[in-house]
């Protein structure tokens, strides 16, 4: 078995979710959840088929996004792995949906941060060992950082 690391190549803006699904529907039941959540939402997926002949399957409705997505899903090229590319929103406007996809097994994550997936392989293939999502953690908050959480949260819209 050789591990290696996969860096996901993104814009700042971007945010991701990276998963495990089970089935080629997955495709459609991600897109179909995706719009149902957020109308209107820009985004692409990309899902890395398993067996048979093995392709990246994608959909989405923002080509640079799908683009994004599909380009990622090969570099990982790990059975049954998704990824959704998407601007304009957060993870947490769809995460519920996606995760609610019966073929949906499992999150990895679901960030704006720089990600790295760590990927064995063996001869069979690839898969997700984990990710590193984001940086170190650097200390505690304290009072200051604390309400400037808080004022953030409130600044976006998810707090009153």
């Amino acid at each position: 078995m050789e591990v290696k690391v996969v860096q996901i190549k993104k814009p700042d803006d971007v945010n991701i979710v990276l998963g495990q699904s089970h089935f080629i529907k997955t495709v459609e039941d991600l897109h179909e959840a995706m719009v149902q959540a957020v109308p209107g939402a820009k985004f692409g997926i990309a899902f890395c088929e398993s067996s048979g002949p093995a392709l990246v399957r994608w959909s989405g409705t923002d080509p640079e996004l799908t683009e994004l997505a599909k380009s990622n899903a090969l570099a990982l090229s790990c059975g049954h792995v998704f990824i959704i590319c998407m601007r304009g929103m957060y993870p947490i406007n769809v995460l519920n949906a996606v995760k609610s996809v019966p073929e949906v097994c499992r999150i990895f994550c679901a960030t704006a941060n720089p990600v790295e997936v760590i990927v064995a392989e063996t001869e069979q293939g690839r898969g997700v060992l984990g990710v590193v999502d984001g940086v170190k953690t650097k200390g505690v908050e304290g009072e200051k950082e604390q309400a400037e959480r808080k004022a953030l949260l409130r600044k976006l819209g998810y707090k009153l």
